[in-house]
């Protein structure tokens, strides 16, 4: 039976990693993730859990130890946001490169500058190259779903990469929303025991974990964790088919909403998700054919998934929560852009920068786009490919 609860993200975040009861977690406090740390904190405390907490002095700290329990062949666990994930960048290369299958609750908040706290996508779009799982989170129980899933897909034999499980930070992380959560046992005999094949306190096999590479070496290693990537996408689908059979929830690389005939289809991540559907809804209502496709595996990208499910519409806006100054397309719009592309698909494409620092993303706002998509299909120039959206003056 599930429970029914009213949580915020960070709380349902935090509610999933006491029922993994990971063997070790160590985090350094930062808006608008500290609620994490502090709720689990508090788990420890009070005996909910086994695990060992590792109040440290920073964010690289926080990873650097996450990782060395990883290694050791702990479960490990940390969150952070914003600026935090960038202290940790050189670190999060060496989770991916060390091949260990740790977890991160990531807070999505602005880098600075200006200095802001709010949301957008930029400090998980820094790190999209680091060889991390990515997936993004819509709501409240995408984001405790996702973080049930998280160690099953990391894990897996054919995988062993660290996952990064991002929400959108105060949309999320502090809007208290209804959530189904499944009973303990249920998420302990779904996670499973953590048993690792090879990790540093296993005396009859002595290793070195993260050592010095020479020319010959580095290319192939990066070329496994490619392929390791690449693997976790059928590994993500069985996971998410179990967890279907447990919650009567369905997750895949993406959710296709309403794209059975669209004309007109919008592709974005994470909360501003839940409005482009009430503006496809309500343009839907008039008789226009409008669609959207929530991304939720980010990395690895789903590039011939998505091609396949865009392939017959007119018009496809690409939706950046982030600036990656390049000055012709956002990180998703490059992937998705590559994807058509590569499947010889010439629908009419176009780019937009929004919500950007915690700027208001509304129906009004996306409806907007639709109706540029409708200009464009019906005079068949695009003009500016890549646009900002509600910015002043």
């Amino acid at each position: 039976m599930s429970i029914r609860e009213r949580l915020s993200g960070n709380e349902a975040i935090a509610t999933a990693m006491r029922q993994i009861n990971p063997d070790v977690v160590a985090a350094f406090p930062i808006t608008p993730s500290t609620e994490i740390p502090q709720y689990f904190s508090s788990y420890v405390a009070n005996g909910k859990v086994d695990s060992v907490f590792v109040p440290v002095e920073s964010e690289h700290s926080a990873m650097s130890a996450t990782i060395g329990a990883s290694a050791a062949g702990a479960r490990a666990m940390t969150a952070t946001s914003s600026c935090g994930l960038a202290y940790m960048w050189e670190m999060l290369y060496v989770a991916a490169s060390d091949r260990l299958p740790l977890a991160l609750a990531l807070v999505n908040r602005a880098l600075s500058g200006p200095i802001n706290i709010n949301c957008d996508h930029s400090d998980a779009m820094g790190a999209r190259d680091a060889g991390w799982i990515q997936l993004f989170s819509e709501n409240n129980q995408e984001a405790y779903d996702n973080m049930v899933m998280a160690f099953r897909i990391s894990e897996h034999p054919d995988v062993r990469l660290p996952i990064m499980v991002c929400q959108d930070g105060f949309i999320i992380s502090h809007g208290v929303e209804n959530i189904e959560l499944l009973e303990d046992d249920v998420v302990k005999n779904f996670v499973g025991e953590y048993r690792p094949e090879h990790y540093l306190l296993n005396a009859s096999e002595p290793l070195a974990i993260g050592p010095y590479a020479n020319p010959p070496y580095v290319m192939e290693a990066k070329r496994a964790n490619l392929q390791a990537l690449e693997n976790s996408k059928k590994v993500m689908l069985d996971v998410a088919a179990d967890f279907e059979r447990i919650s009567g929830r369905k997750y895949s690389f993406f959710e296709s909403y309403r794209m059975e005939d669209a004309d007109y289809a919008m592709v974005i991540m994470g909360s501003a998700a839940g409005t482009g559907k009430d503006a496809v809804d309500a343009l839907r209502s008039m008789g226009i054919r409008a669609g959207l496709i929530k991304v939720r595996m980010f990395r690895p990208f789903p590039a011939s998934q998505i091609a396949e499910a865009l392939k017959n519409v007119k018009v496809v806006a690409c939706m950046d929560r982030t600036e990656s100054f390049n000055t012709v397309t956002g990180p998703l719009g490059a992937d998705v852009r590559c994807a058509l592309y590569d499947a010889d698909i010439h629908a009419k494409f176009v780019n937009y920068v929004y919500g950007l620092g915690g700027r208001d993303v509304t129906v009004a706002s996306l409806t907007s786009v639709y109706e540029d998509m409708m200009k464009i299909a019906a005079d068949g120039t695009v003009g500016q490919t890549y646009r900002y959206l509600s910015l002043k003056g």
